[in-house]
């Protein structure tokens, strides 16, 4: 694809490209690139027309046994995913009180959540109507104060596998609380897929419910799922929007719709990442930072350092001589068209504040990226 196609797509709607240098699979940037695998089982889904239900159903038998779960079912992202699973827990599939969600009355609606754990992304498990209930707080939590939390009123506990921290209750140890008072246990792992066991350890470990997001193992920014306890997956599915369709009760998940590409893009990308050669893949991206490294050092004023191993970064180091800070750099950087977003400090960048670090990663990158950032650093800086 030639520089003038390249953009074209997003021009002729008036929307700047952006370079994506900060390794993440970021929502706001569209999340991942498709592989080749995935675009063409998206364009197969496309000539033709199926039943939801079916699918999903079928979708979900695939996805268990991808990951030996007992079950699974494809959802619009990982917040869609937490958002099923609260109100499955809530109100499993009565009709009734399916149908009168998020008004959670006469049924149990508190969700624990540990003071560690506290997040943005904790009221994707409110939108049925949940309330949440800190236990312990930022310096804390034991198991003894999660199980003293537990009441007539408790729905489920809330864990979050990416902000798990030692001397802190695990997630083990909540498994074990919550089994002896028959309450079950959300994950949010929406990111946890490398190594690619990871995926497996949750419904291993006797996870009831756990929520994965699709961007990180090379499916749709819109697409995750669920997986965990049949009962509980079932009941999250009722809540669902092809259920909503069917209905009555006319469930809480209908806005949270799927496409059927994006249904069978979940399948065909998670066979892709669990069969896939990893090293393979990492030793790419060496091999694209050493190249990225040596357009970049050659810059006056800037010394360009490889990151860690698995190397997927660079690490720019700026000499006194450059009058700009880091942050100015990398805010002009994003001002620019086509704009091009660094790894350092992207939370700073959301929250329009000056990112105080700059460092570039490649796994985001695509062809003639690398010269595009090397001749807008030149231009920056004077070069």
């Amino acid at each position: 694809m030639t520089e003038q196609e390249r953009q074209t797509i997003y021009d002729e709607i008036g929307v700047p490209p952006v370079i994506n240098a900060t390794g993440g699979q970021l929502t706001v940037l569209g999340g991942q690139i498709l592989s080749p695998r995935v675009l063409a089982a998206m364009e197969r889904a496309n000539e033709q027309f199926v039943d939801m239900k079916t699918l999903l159903e079928q979708s979900g038998k695939i996805v268990a046994e991808l990951i030996g779960a007992e079950a699974a079912y494809v959802t619009a992202g990982c917040c869609a995913a937490m958002a099923l699973s609260a109100a499955a827990c809530m109100a499993g599939q009565d009709p009734d009180k399916a149908a009168r969600l998020p008004d959670a009355t006469g049924m149990p609606h508190e969700i624990i959540i540990l003071g560690t754990q506290r997040y943005k992304y904790e009221r994707c498990v409110t939108v049925p109507g949940a309330s949440l209930i800190q236990v312990g707080d930022k310096s804390g939590v034991q198991a003894s104060q999660v199980e003293e939390a537990i009441g007539d009123q408790t729905a489920a506990i809330l864990f979050v596998a990416s902000h798990a921290r030692e001397n802190v209750v695990s997630l083990e140890e909540v498994l074990d609380i919550a089994k002896r008072h028959d309450i079950p246990v959300i994950v949010d792992a929406a990111g946890q897929v490398y190594p690619p066991e990871r995926i497996k350890q949750f419904p291993a470990m006797g996870v009831d419910l756990t929520a994965h997001s699709g961007k990180y193992f090379g499916a749709p920014n819109s697409s995750g799922f669920l997986c965990g306890r049949r009962e509980l997956v079932e009941a999250a599915a009722y809540h669902s929007f092809v259920s909503f369709e069917y209905g009555p009760p006319y469930t809480i998940g209908r806005p949270m719709k799927l496409d059927r590409q994006e249904i069978v893009a979940i399948v065909e990308a998670l066979r892709e990442w669990l069969t896939m050669d990893h090293e393979a893949r990492f030793a790419g991206y060496r091999q694209r930072a050493e190249e990225l490294r040596e357009r970049l050092d050659g810059i006056s004023g800037i010394e360009a350092t490889l990151g860690e191993d698995p190397v997927t970064r660079v690490h720019l180091h700026l000499a006194d001589s450059i009058a700009k800070t880091p942050g100015e750099i990398a805010q002009a950087l994003r001002d620019g068209n086509p704009s091009i977003w660094v790894a350092s400090n992207i939370e700073a960048y959301l929250r329009g504040q000056q990112p105080d670090t700059l460092s570039l990663s490649v796994t985001g990158l695509i062809e003639g990226d690398e010269e595009r950032i090397e001749r807008r650093l030149r231009a920056i800086l004077g070069n």
